[in-house]
């Protein structure tokens, strides 16, 4: 007899564990969670690719201009500040929040673009279970 009560509540406990890895499985696999999951992967991603695009242009222009010293002591040249030409231009992409980002948004006529500012571009989430 206990035998079999064993072997009753192993086989129950075993269906119900099955059971429950099938549905949380299935609810991995349904097109709303997948479409979520590759868009955090890409939103990632995209981020990681920004990042290292950054930094290579930092470093890019960190060692030109050291390339440019070493030039100008090897040659001799103290280039003196001229009045005459303009400042340098400071480039604003490459440092991390200085310019708005934009996004890309279609006007009414949907034939002429334009850009708007992300701060007035209304976001959406991912989740389609939160209006349920």
């Amino acid at each position: 007899m206990f035998r079999r009560t064993f072997w009753f509540t192993t086989g129950v406990a075993a269906g119900v564990w099955a059971t429950t890895k099938v549905n949380r499985k299935l609810r991995q696999l349904t097109p709303d969670s997948v479409a979520a999951t590759a868009a955090n992967k890409a939103l990632e991603t995209g981020q990681w690719l920004k990042d290292r695009a950054v930094g290579f242009a930092l470093d890019v222009r960190d060692n030109m201009a050291q390339r440019e010293a070493e030039l100008g002591e090897a040659l001799g040249i103290d280039a003196p500040v001229d009045p005459e030409l303009p400042a340098p231009r400071h480039s604003a992409a490459l440092e991390q929040g200085a310019a708005p980002s934009r996004r890309y948004a279609a006007v009414e006529n949907h034939n002429s673009p334009k850009y708007v500012d992300s701060s007035t571009y209304p976001t959406y989430s991912y989740n389609r279970n939160e209006d349920h």
